[in-house]
């Protein structure tokens, strides 16, 4: 290798840390731990994580955790499990060793540790004690060490289990230390890796307790029976970790295709929330953050929310071992999929049936967010009700105008809505009014400002923004007439040329006919390239190429064509918009009974298509406490 040159022209020496003339040297064990440890405790939430795995993999029933200074001073982790003896402890602070892979098979992991880095790995950057007892033995056996250097294994006393104590975590690696937080956030992100275990195994208990002994955390056990297709449980967990809001307003999850299983729950579209945090995903009981899971769930979800709000839900998938890989991140929390396109097919339909079941249902937090703008110094909450749409309602591409009008076939008995009616006289049959209290969304009493629809129950009252409902019914009859007579298709007057990777273009050539039923008509047109004759007459003046492209793109990731799918949906939900009752339109009492008793016959119409709500239902009992009188 020539010597570096100066400005002037005149070799310079070699700088040092260079290649050049240095000779290969094997790093020392110690370096080496540190090395690894970087890569597997980067902050103190790290080792919380690998602690308390190793607790539940130990089958403990009981698992309680100890922070001081956000886990920088100390992190300690007992629990009952089922402990090491002193040959094993001696072991288990060594690089590699673990007692998870029995078979030695990567294919085959059923614990949630089973690299063998953990322990050696915190070792090297803290001050280690590892006590431990297993049933049975007479005495505990203890184990420090201290920056990577390994003491001696010394018998101690200690109830039969395992305590991990961590002191002055990244003492070795000091550097490691400008790039942490504050001492509460590393204890907030500490406290979250835990309540993450905690979700998937509600069988054991969880306490994490903080500075000045004070009680971060404390949730007893739950029966481990299944009860109902989900473990028993598991609602009492998410609701002490998610609040009571979720699990009142969340729907239960259960589907299994083939040997693949996802149960959970899933809040309701009005129940959502600015970011994607809330969102907990679960493969064979490990906590998991994977773009493909995220991407299903907001795939599932993108009917009912606008694009910058995120549902809460929680989602356990249990699957073989041999159909995901856990060992693709160091830490654990990606995973791959043998086959990802079925994994993300179950958790779409999975989700979508069981909103669809929920009917027109909406969050008991909507009721809760108008009852707050009633009180003194009270206002809607975003956050909590999903008001979460406020900009106009999107503008039609060219063209679409008929086919809005096309697709809007006014059921029977509703007939009147779409257009103007005078006002009528109430029923005079008050028996009927009375047995129409008796519905869920009531019976039509008023018409407020020529939008909101006043509705009595039995036991309260219901505010329906008339717009936003009907604009759900004429978008779920769009997707109806979809799903049964296909996509209207429209010829190119000039068929388009897309060119593309070899790949890329016979794949889309080999689904050339399911692109077809979704109404875009392309063959290959010589190598790396194909020709679109026909497009979907709902996406009007569109960028052919561009979507090509997108859909060559999921073929690959997903194996499916969500593009067109989602594109056709959106089209759906402007022209359901702008072919929907508007506001300021006088509605007389039939017509206004008619919209309420569809509603509650279509699945998602307790919220619009932008994820606002299409009614309010206040209790009696609300009102009255407004009023003074409870």
């Amino acid at each position: 290798m020539d010597a570096p040159w100066r400005a002037d022209g005149l070799a310079a020496a070699p700088r040092a840390g260079t290649i050049a003339g240095m000779t290969i040297r094997q790093l020392p064990p110690t370096l080496v731990d540190r090395i690894a440890a970087g890569e597997v405790i980067e902050r103190p939430a790290a080792a919380v994580k690998e602690l308390v795995e190793n607790a539940i993999d130990a089958g403990a029933s009981r698992i309680e955790v100890v922070l001081r200074e956000g886990g920088l001073a100390l992190i300690a982790v007992s629990d009952d499990g089922s402990g090491m003896s002193a040959e094993e402890l001696a072991l288990a602070v060594e690089r590699h060793c673990t007692s998870k892979l029995p078979e030695d098979d990567l294919l085959r992991i059923r614990s949630l540790g089973f690299r063998g880095e953990a322990l050696p790995s915190i070792g090297a950057v803290s001050r280690l004690t590892v006590t431990t007892r297993r049933r049975g033995d007479e005495a505990a056996s203890m184990l420090r060490v201290e920056g990577g250097a390994k003491g001696r294994v010394q018998p101690a006393a200690h109830p039969p289990g395992t305590r991990v104590e961590v002191r002055d975590l990244f003492f070795a690696t000091p550097a490691r230390l400008k790039f942490l937080k504050t001492p509460r956030t590393e204890r907030d992100q500490a406290l979250d890796a835990v309540q993450r275990l905690a979700m998937a195994y509600p069988a054991i208990a969880f306490t994490v307790t903080g500075d000045e002994e004070r009680v971060l955390l404390r949730l007893p056990a739950a029966a481990p029976d299944l009860l109902g297709g989900e473990p028993a449980g598991r609602r009492q967990r998410l609701a002490a970790i998610l609040g009571r809001d979720f699990a009142e307003n969340a729907v239960a999850i259960s589907s299994v295709r083939e040997e693949l299983r996802l149960t959970g729950l899933a809040g309701l579209p009005t129940l959502n929330r600015a970011t994607a945090q809330q969102q907990y995903l679960f493969v064979n009981g490990r906590p998991v953050r994977d773009k493909l899971l995220a991407g299903a769930v907001r795939g599932a979800y993108q009917d009912f929310l606008a694009r910058d709000r995120h549902p809460m839900v929680a989602l356990f998938l249990d699957c073989p071992e041999t159909e995901v890989d856990v060992n693709v991140h160091p830490a654990k929390a990606e995973v791959r999929f043998r086959d990802a396109a079925r994994v993300r097919g179950l958790i779409v339909a999975s989700l979508r049936n069981a909103l669809a079941e929920a009917g027109h249902r909406a969050a008991t937090t909507v009721a809760g967010a108008a009852l707050g703008s009633f009180r003194p110094g009270g206002g809607l909450a975003p956050h909590r009700g999903g008001f979460a749409y406020s900009g106009p309602s999107p503008s039609l591409p060219s063209g679409l105008a008929e086919a809005a009008a096309s697709f809007y076939e006014p059921q029977p008995g509703f007939a009147a809505i779409a257009a103007a009616a005078p006002a009528a006289a109430p029923d005079p049959n008050a028996a009927a009014a009375d047995a129409r209290q008796r519905f869920p969304l009531g019976a039509a009493r008023a018409q407020l400002h020529g939008t909101y629809i006043v509705a009595q129950t039995e036991d309260g009252i219901v505010i329906v923004d008339q717009h936003a409902a009907h604009e759900r019914l004429v978008y779920e009859r769009m997707k109806a007439r979809l799903a049964a007579g296909g996509v209207a298709r429209q010829m190119l007057l000039l068929p388009e040329i897309v060119e593309l990777e070899e790949p890329a273009a016979a794949r889309l050539a080999a689904r050339a006919e399911e692109l077809a039923e979704l109404g875009l008509v392309l063959e290959r047109f010589g190598p790396g390239a194909v020709i679109v004759r026909e497009m979907p007459a709902l996406l009007g003046e569109s960028d052919v190429s561009g979507l090509v492209r997108d859909l060559a793109d999921e073929l690959a990731e997903f194996g499916e064509a969500l593009a067109l799918k989602e594109r056709l949906e959106e089209i759906c939900g402007t022209l359901a918009c702008h072919g929907s009752v508007r506001a300021g339109r006088r509605l007389n009492e039939a017509e206004m009974n008619a919209l309420l008793r569809e509603m509650e016959a279509t699945p998602h119409s307790g919220q619009c298509n932008h994820g606002r709500p299409t009614y309010v239902e206040l209790k009696l009992g609300d009102i009255e406490r407004l009023f003074g009188r409870r």
